[in-house]
């Protein structure tokens, strides 16, 4: 393990750890980074539910089900307790993202909250919020890189859980992204993890599973899902040149959304519901631009991802308690995750970055 990028006393303080081994040796290597930096603890579940669970990872992701027994190990639980070892949390009301594909790149910009949980709780609760000496929600993510014995090896990044990913490239050259897919109605649920995909997990899940955007779409129609409160949709693509947007509509029914030729673009709005670029609807408080950003960034793709996106990068607002955290871009063919991470605010409005920094999958 490895501080890349920021420190203590930036705002990003990112960490790369790189694993190798079975996947429960990587496991119970996760299982203990999280017990020596954090307070965390597994939270209780219902003995169906977890049995519900564990079933379910063995018969459709077996490597995260292996991942989880060493995880428990580290932390004293037999592989079938009846507890959860994954923080799959809602993602707050709020947060926005911007991706594109261009044939050869995917490209993203992961925005969210610059506060820690209880102050946007009590934001949620119409209440000030105080600094209670806690980090910010955001502020000490992951990158992964784990190269297993038994399975596909794979870079992503992560904002807290160990479990989950925003997005990825494995070794096969396909890469994913997740996004908020309906900004303007999400708002946090209160239900635990249930058998199947928490929102977060999808992106590892699909890496560690599959090669080809073929076996992506089989992956997603086969996985059982669950949003708490705020569904997310996915971009994927590999390195014959393929992607779609992976999106869940009324009464569950999924859509694959492709494009011809052009570039494949995705922000915080469901595209088939909205497929006219020209017919979107007007912005409002409570849209986070994605209509405006889907269309610039549509407008802007022929300057390659960094420029399209750094086009709809949030700007620093008086007040407003979000940034663009980070600018990734995913090169399936060189096998590569490139990002750029914000490490605070500047002077006159400006905010200081990183270098782009790339990580491989290289074993």
């Amino acid at each position: 393990m490895t501080y890349v990028a920021g420190s203590p006393e930036d705002f990003l303080a990112v960490r790369h750890l790189t694993l190798r081994g079975s996947q429960a040796e990587i496991g119970h290597a996760l299982g203990a980074e999280v017990k020596a930096r954090s307070d965390w603890s597994p939270s209780p579940l219902d003995p169906a539910v977890a049995k519900a669970r564990r079933t379910w990872f063995a018969r459709n992701w077996p490597q995260y089900a292996a991942r989880t027994a060493g995880f428990a190990e580290a932390h004293g639980f037999p592989a079938d307790a009846a507890v959860s070892f994954d923080d799959a949390s809602a993602l707050p009301a709020g947060s926005g993202c911007s991706a594109l594909w261009t044939g050869s790149e995917l490209g993203r910009n992961y925005d969210f909250f610059t506060m820690s949980w209880t102050q946007l709780g009590a934001v949620l609760a119409g209440e000030e919020p105080v600094d209670d000496g806690t980090v910010p929600m955001a502020s000490r993510p992951y990158v992964l890189t784990t190269i297993p014995d038994d399975g596909i090896a794979s870079t992503s990044l992560t904002m807290s859980t160990m479990d989950g990913g925003t997005e990825g490239v494995n070794e096969a050259g396909l890469v994913v992204s997740l996004l908020m897919a309906e900004v303007e109605t999400a708002m946090p649920l209160d239900h635990g993890p249930q058998a199947g995909l928490s929102v977060l997990q999808v992106c590892r899940y699909l890496l560690d599973t599959c090669e080809t955007v073929d076996e992506a779409k089989e992956a997603m129609m086969l996985a059982k899902q669950y949003a708490h409160g705020a569904p997310c949709h996915y971009i994927v693509a590999d390195a014959s040149g393929r992607g779609f947007v992976y999106e869940r509509g009324a009464h569950d029914v999924e859509y694959f959304v492709e494009v011809a030729d052009g570039p494949l673009c995705v922000t915080n709005h469901l595209l088939h519901r909205h497929p006219d670029l020209d017919a979107l609807p007007e912005d409002t408080p409570e849209t986070m631009r994605t209509y405006e950003r889907l269309r610039t960034i549509t407008k802007e793709a022929d300057a390659g991802p960094r420029d399209a996106l750094d086009a709809v990068s949030f700007a620093v607002e008086p007040g407003a308690p979000w940034r663009t955290l980070w600018r990734s871009v995913l090169d399936p063919a060189a096998r590569t995750l490139s990002t750029r991470f914000y490490l605070g605010d500047g002077e006159n409005g400006t905010t200081r970055h990183t270098p782009e920094l790339t990580f491989g999958v290289s074993r």
